[in-house]
């Protein structure tokens, strides 16, 4: 079963269950049993060694793993001291003023979720934290909240020259120009640039569809949530809020250039390409916390002992993200055991001399469902830009830089996609919805903006320019929006017009 479509299985399998079953804890552990299964060709005791050493074990030693860890206990320790400051109060009574409609508490997530584009672990939790209580003040659901998260994470960083995204996609590059590659992909990675195209119209165009739909007509008949840090007079300000998330920002990318030698003399760009974002990251928000405990002292805005009980609580809050977080990296060491990015990279060396014009979109459609059974576009985009670039007559630079583009766009398609995708999951920690609910809800529109790169890629292996394709590109997502408006307007009147028969 080892380098065979079997090696995708056990994550098809975790996949399915958690859509039927709504419970994603349990799917992702029988995905797991058959992938330790396949792996020692069904030799319970062998299968059960394999999954806690190579599997569990190795997932949670793993330094990068540990470091994603503790960035998330940090991270929720912030925000809980935060809240506990009177911040995210203040913070609240502001937006309540200036952020007076449901379109306006979209747009500020959006907004900010583009603002925050160095990382998309930080862009999740962080986004999350500050506009929960805004968006369910202004009755936008949590699943919806969730999807314009995770829309903002992964296809913003993947855009972004200064990001850890970025960095992962140069150092994927075996030659010395992989950083102008990524730039000159940008503006053919149709997925990401049409993803927030989409979002922006169905917000603006007020237009849900799907699961959506129903979530969002759930949370206008709710009463109107508030929490309980809200409701307390404080003394805090607004800029109690702003200005932690500003120097977690700050320290962030302070922390990640330094991984990649910054202060040792290596230049901005290289130094971002050859970081280590965990341990960036945990630099960046463990100075945070101590620089914001510091200074909310200072203040006389929390007791010193209240400070260090926000530790626990940030932990606590983030028990159930970090358990998925450790099922779906033991779920992805069961495929990489199985060999299943071997068998995707052997599967497009087949079909690249035959299929030439037609291979980005063949490509976009591989990696987007390698990322999604696997739950990772860095491995995924990792394996497959050192085979796409060799895939392509060195002579045809366009269609290389197309390639690339192809494969990172489908890569963070399938993240977007996937349940057991980290951004996913964190996508549901930071709004506070329950993930299979924010994965079922996300999925038609994912896959609609899909539908349309795929098409966008077909046209580009032709016409190579995105001068031509990206226009057309942005217009049929607008009017696909527009289209969908238009159907469940009629749906709607037609429902009306039985109602009122029946009466």
């Amino acid at each position: 079963m080892i380098g065979t479509f079997w090696s995708l299985v056990p994550p098809i399998i975790a996949i399915l269950l958690a859509l039927l079953t709504k419970e994603v804890y349990s799917s992702l552990l029988v995905g797991i049993i058959a992938g330790g299964l396949f792996f020692t060709e069904f030799s319970p005791i062998k299968a059960m060694n394999h999954i806690i050493d190579n599997g569990f074990i190795a997932s949670l030693t793993d330094s990068d793993h540990v470091g994603i860890l503790i960035f998330l206990v940090l991270l929720g320790s912030l925000v809980a001291l935060m809240n506990k400051s009177g911040g995210s109060a203040a913070f609240g009574e502001w937006a309540m003023i200036h952020i007076k409609t449901k379109i306006g508490a979209e747009i500020a997530t959006i907004c900010l979720g583009i603002m925050i584009f160095i990382d998309d672990y930080f862009n999740c939790l962080t986004v999350g934290s500050v506009m929960e209580p805004i968006a369910a003040r202004h009755k936008v659901s949590r699943q919806k909240l969730s999807y314009l998260i995770d829309a903002t994470a992964a296809p913003v960083c993947i855009i972004a020259p200064v990001s850890s995204w970025a960095a992962a996609v140069t150092s994927s590059v075996d030659t010395n120009d992989g950083f102008s590659l990524f730039i000159r992909a940008i503006p053919y990675n149709f997925y990401a640039l049409l993803t927030i195209v989409f979002m922006l119209s169905i917000v603006l165009l007020n237009t849900d569809f799907g699961p959506m739909r129903s979530y969002e007509a759930m949370a206008e008949k709710a009463e109107e949530m508030v929490s309980k840090s809200e409701s307390i007079k404080t003394k805090a300000s607004v800029i109690d809020l702003i200005l932690p998330v500003a120097v977690l920002i700050i320290s962030c990318i302070i922390g990640m250039i330094y991984t990649g030698g910054f202060f040792d003399g290596v230049g901005f760009i290289d130094a971002f390409a050859d970081c280590s974002a965990p341990k960036g990251l945990v630099i960046g928000s463990s100075l945070t916390l101590f620089l914001t405990i510091v200074y909310y002292r200072l203040r006389g805005l929390v007791r010193f002992k209240s400070c260090m009980s926000c530790l626990p609580e940030g932990f606590v809050a983030m028990v159930p993200a970090i358990l998925i977080l450790t099922f779906a990296w033991t779920l992805n060491s069961m495929t990489g055991s199985l060999e299943a990015k071997k068998f995707v990279a052997d599967l497009i060396q087949g079909s690249a001399a035959s299929l030439e014009n037609f291979l980005p979109a063949i490509i976009f459609v591989i990696a987007a469902g390698l990322s999604f059974a696997t739950g990772t576009s860095w491995g995924t985009f990792g394996i497959l830009i050192p085979i796409v670039v060799s895939a392509f007559p060195t002579s045809d630079k366009t269609m290389i830089v197309i390639g690339v583009s192809a494969c990172m766009a489908g890569s963070v398609c399938g993240d977007h996609c996937s349940p057991i995708s980290d951004t996913t999951i964190m996508s549901s920690a930071g709004a506070k919805c329950e993930h299979v609910s924010h994965v079922s809800s996300q999925l038609p529109y994912a896959v609609t903006v899909a539908i349309i790169s795929f098409v966008m890629y077909l046209l580009a292996g032709f016409v190579k320019s995105w001068v031509i394709c990206l226009p057309i590109g942005i217009v049929v997502t607008i009017l696909s929006v527009f289209i969908i408006k238009k159907l469940f307007s009629v749906e709607q009147k037609d429902q009306t017009k039985l109602f009122r028969k029946k009466r």
